[in-house]
């Protein structure tokens, strides 16, 4: 294992009413320091789940978590998530947002000043610091999130479809701000998405898991470059990459059909 994120064997089951949901079974992979790792898989493959477990969020029925050599147990300082849904404090300015988690690492007000506006530089919202967030777009409510997840100091950064929510055209800006953001913070990323396209623009390494219950199926290195441009989408590196993956996917995506409707048979025999 790599020692700095180690998933290793876990498993992760809940209850549905009276019903019990495997949901991950015996999933092990480990992630290196600074390393920006993406999970992709069909619709409810347990991905964001386990996203979850690694943050500390869900409890795991077998199996072991370690950040830096030590077993997960709830969250941590050395881990931040980053959600979709922007999970801002409206009655705060983006800086006093972005001060939430400095304040958390009680960080001296003297000290906080000089952070946050590095901070608003790094993700491009200097001219914004005193407006509320329901004054942003969507966009720009990311960019305070991803600021404020920065402003914790974590080790790594844990990101759930954080772009989801966006337009094409939005998706693809923040994107590019993630990796040169990522690329000057030395932070290590694990990524959720279901975008094959987001995956393999931003990836080191692309980690495929099967319909649910969600095992780790395959594994993708990206080679290409860094710092990589948009021209890179249209490389037969990129095009390739993405046709092996779409097919496994896809293929997951039959299973899962078929399950459901043996499941439905079950039911109405």
């Amino acid at each position: 294992m790599t020692g700095h994120l180690d998933v290793e064997a876990v498993s992760i089951a809940y209850s549905r009413g009276s019903t019990p949901v495997e949901a991950v079974r015996s999933v092990s992979f480990g992630i290196r320091r600074q390393e920006f790792v993406v999970l992709v898989g069909p619709s409810g493959c347990g991905k964001t789940t386990l996203l979850q477990a690694i943050g500390g969020l869900v409890p795991i029925t077998a199996g072991t978590i370690r950040m830096l050599g030590q077993p997960v147990t709830g969250p941590g300082r050395e881990r931040v998530m980053v959600f979709q849904e922007y999970s801002l404090f409206r009655w705060r300015t983006v800086r006093r947002n972005i001060e939430f988690a400095l304040e958390c690492n009680r960080v001296p007000r003297s000290e906080r000043g000089a952070i946050i506006d590095r901070l608003l530089q790094q993700v491009g919202l200097e001219r914004h610091g005193d407006v509320y967030p329901d004054r942003l777009s969507g966009g720009m409510k990311q960019r305070v999130a991803i600021a404020r997840a920065l402003a914790y100091d974590a080790e790594t950064l844990l990101m759930d479809e954080p772009f989801g929510a966006l337009d094409a055209q939005t998706r693809l800006v923040m994107q590019a701000l993630l990796l040169e953001v990522w690329e000057g913070s030395g932070k290590t990323v694990l990524f959720v998405t279901h975008d094959i396209d987001e995956a393999i623009y931003l990836a080191d390494r692309i980690l495929i898991m099967s319909a649910g219950p969600g095992t780790l199926k395959a594994e993708y290195a990206v080679t290409a470059m860094r710092p990589r441009s948009a021209d890179f989408l249209l490389s037969e590196e990129f095009l390739g990459l993405k046709r092996q993956i779409f097919q496994s996917i896809r293929a997951e995506d039959f299973r899962n059909v078929r399950n459901n409707n043996s499941k439905q048979k079950v039911l109405l025999t």
